[in-house]
């Protein structure tokens, strides 16, 4: 997942300062990610609250900036440009991205207490191989949100030849 993380910045870097952010966030929650797994994997008991709320606000902050920034910016762009099919895509990307968002809110709430945490801190490793599944196949969506909605509109894509 690391590796994909640096192959989309590579790619999209630098076209645009709020995905460049956002594709920085994404790389700090995955790294946030490997030290909770590394952690599970370790000593389960051990983990800490502390721990599972760094990951989790990552998490959170992460799927909040692409509903509330990023998705409506590259909507915005696609429309800039009369983009009806990338629009079309979108809403159905959009669509699948959702389950992903409702698998994390209900990471957040079964973590969310110090009483929650301690119930269902045997569930972790559970969560963590779900949300490594959900976070790939969101990462995927996401990339080709970026790739038909911006990348597309790119000043170097637009005057290639067709």
């Amino acid at each position: 997942m690391l590796e994909d993380c640096k192959d989309a910045q590579e790619r999209w870097g630098g076209v645009h300062s709020l995905i460049d952010r956002w594709l920085q966030q994404r790389r700090n929650l995955l790294i946030s990610f490997i030290e909770l797994k590394e952690a599970c994997d370790t000593e389960l008991e051990s983990v800490s609250k502390a721990r599972i709320d760094h990951f989790s606000e990552s998490l959170m902050d992460y799927i909040s900036a692409g509903h509330f920034e990023i998705y409506p910016q590259l909507a915005e762009e696609a429309r800039a440009f009369n983009d009806e099919g990338a629009l079309n895509i979108a809403e159905k990307l959009l669509e699948r991205l959702e389950m992903s968002t409702e698998m994390v809110l209900s990471f957040d709430t079964d973590f969310a207490s110090t009483a929650s945490c301690e119930q269902n801190i045997a569930r972790l490793p559970a969560w963590i191989d779900r949300l490594a599944r959900g976070l790939t196949e969101r990462f995927a969506l996401e990339d080709q949100l970026i790739a038909r909605l911006h990348a597309v509109h790119s000043p170097a894509t637009s005057n290639a030849p067709a």
